[in-house]
């Protein structure tokens, strides 16, 4: 268990770390004009190479959350990251990625281009918060375990 514990939190982690970095730029992005905006939103070429930290992070979830089947107490958290790790999904490919379509990947200003950089945005911040509660439960579901396994051994 001990291995497949630190790959799930391992990707967590790894998730969160493109996700936590557009809500930290979001503020300093929102009121550039258009010409700022595109030249910034160059800097994510390559980024969708990200996806393959969270394929491991629902791989790694969903057969943690099998394995912890007779562990509710340490299950419940494992499922809610692993379900919070799928909604990043949703709404990557119900908000984001229709924007990086419409824009070509922001190598196009259309004229609604405010309306899709704030879809865009705010997109990416709900992610972040949904990365951030998997993370919390995946800490959860950690310390969970380990307390059950604890008290289970008759350790103190």
């Amino acid at each position: 268990m001990g291995a497949l514990y630190f790959l799930a939190l391992f990707f967590v982690a790894l998730a969160l770390v493109p996700a936590g970095a557009h809500v930290a730029e979001l503020v300093h992005k929102m009121p550039m004009d258009a010409r700022e905006y595109q030249t910034v939103q160059q800097i994510y070429r390559g980024w969708a190479l990200f996806g393959i930290v969270v394929i491991g992070a629902l791989v790694s979830l969903l057969l943690l959350t099998i394995r912890l089947r007779r562990n509710p107490r340490a299950r419940t958290p494992a499922l809610i990251a692993l379900l919070s790790i799928a909604a990043t999904q949703v709404v990557f490919w119900t908000f984001t990625y229709p924007v990086n379509q419409a824009t070509a990947n922001w190598t196009i200003m259309p004229p609604d281009w405010m309306d899709l950089r704030a879809r865009w945005e705010y997109s990416h911040a709900a992610s972040a918060a949904f990365n951030l509660v998997a993370l919390v439960a995946m800490l959860i579901s950690v310390l969970r375990y380990r307390v059950l396994e604890r008290d289970a051994h008759g350790a103190a």
